[in-house]
């Protein structure tokens, strides 16, 4: 196994390891690097933005498009598109991970 990590060349030795392909080869990162993957992003804040969008009308459209725009809906709003962010990320993170 690879003991350092393609973008930062750090040791591998302790905590979780991930590989993604990277130019038709498979590179093996920390989760550090891991985190900031743009790939990996761009695919997050698209179904981030697709499913919160779904979320916020389905649980909000009533006000927004009434026009009766509560103070709660200022933090619900954001968290409905944080949620799906966060699931799509660990999804990945579960899904690329080697150890």
């Amino acid at each position: 196994m690879i003991d350092r990590c393609a973008r930062c060349s750090r040791a591998l030795e302790a905590g979780p390891v991930f590989q993604f392909q990277a130019g038709g080869q498979s590179c093996i990162r920390c989760w550090r690097r891991t985190l900031g993957h743009p790939p990996m992003l761009r695919r997050s804040l698209v179904i981030a933005a697709i499913v919160g969008t779904l979320l916020l009308a389905i649980n909000h459209g009533d006000a927004l498009f009434s026009g009766q725009w509560s103070p709660a809906l200022a933090w619900k709003a954001p968290l409905t598109y944080l949620v799906p962010f966060v699931v799509a990320t660990c999804g990945a993170l579960f899904n690329t991970r080697v150890r």
